[in-house]
């Protein structure tokens, strides 16, 4: 067994170093990331008409385009269309939660199966308390290969230039829209850049986060303003907790077609016990209610 364990740790640093030298030798696959309101069909939110914002907002939004994608006009135009977009889509409303999906991180909070229930949750939490609210889907990779090796550089931290695309996001409406909150919502690897992002905005009163599942090695460090969730109050979540093995025997199990009582899998396929966090779960939807409650009561 531990020889085994000693293989398995050579080869995923083999793979760890081959991926990082194909990244490293490539052409940068980080791109903007592309932001949409739930529900509306993955339409990218963009301006064309720049006459609609100010010129110092234009200016402001250019520069900040230029420091994370330097020289590259297609990367910093898109960007900036879209920082105005979402500029435009947020200015009237009172609480922006912004979803960062698990897996390769282009999916919708929709595509989720506890994804209707979580918004409705937490809607009818801040509906009740007075705000309006605008749900964003935050896509932070392209369907492609380097698209995908970007994120698996992001997980252990290579490339933080994701992180530093969404903090200038929620800097930029926090600034200019005066009392918006804004909600990161993480889901199992989603939650890396949703930690990344508090990190870099820990000085931010106006930004607050929920992280759901997120992976071993993503140790989130609590801070008063994130609610960090490693078990749905059923089972603890083998996926954040690291219990590798608990992993590899439910995977081992499914091949024989032996059902898990304790549901949850990451990437799609691969089994991991106690990663779900389905809102009636007792330790999601109270836990959520309650965080919300401390904030956001005036």
């Amino acid at each position: 067994m531990e020889a085994s364990f000693r293989k398995l740790k050579i080869g995923a640093a083999l793979f760890v170093a081959i991926s990082l030298a194909v990244v490293l030798l490539a052409p940068s696959p980080v791109v903007p990331a592309t932001a949409s309101e739930v529900g509306s069909n993955n339409t990218p939110l963009y301006i064309q008409d720049f006459s609609l914002v100010s010129q110092s907002l234009i200016d402001e939004a250019d520069n900040l385009a230029a420091e994370l994608f330097a020289n590259n006009q297609q990367k910093c135009q898109k960007f900036t269309s879209q920082l105005l977009g979402m500029y435009l889509a947020a200015k009237d409303t009172d609480v922006v939660i912004i979803n960062n999906s698990g897996g390769w991180g282009w999916s919708s909070m929709l595509d989720f199966p506890y994804g209707l229930d979580f918004i409705a949750g937490v809607d009818a939490v801040l509906t009740d308390l007075g705000y309006d609210t605008l749900w964003l889907d935050f896509y932070r990779t392209d369907k492609t290969l380097n698209g995908c090796l970007s994120e698996l550089m992001m997980a252990p931290g290579l490339y933080p230039s994701k992180a530093r695309d969404l903090a200038s996001r929620v800097d930029f409406l926090t600034r200019h829209i005066p009392g918006i909150k804004i909600i990161l919502a993480g889901e199992s690897n989603g939650c890396t850049i949703c930690n990344s992002v508090m990190h870099i905005l820990e000085d931010n009163p106006q930004v607050y986060s929920i992280q759901m599942g997120p992976p071993f090695w993503n140790k989130s460090a609590s801070s008063e303003r994130s609610l960090i969730l490693r078990s749905n109050g059923i089972i603890p979540d083998s996926f954040s907790q690291g219990n590798i093995l608990t992993i590899i025997r439910a995977n081992i199990e499914a091949l024989f077609g032996i059902s898990q009582e304790d549901p949850g899998n990451i990437l799609l396929y691969i089994g991991a016990p106690g990663h779900d966090y389905q809102w009636q779960h007792p330790g999601v939807g109270s836990r959520i209610i309650q965080f919300l409650n401390n904030y956001f009561t005036d």
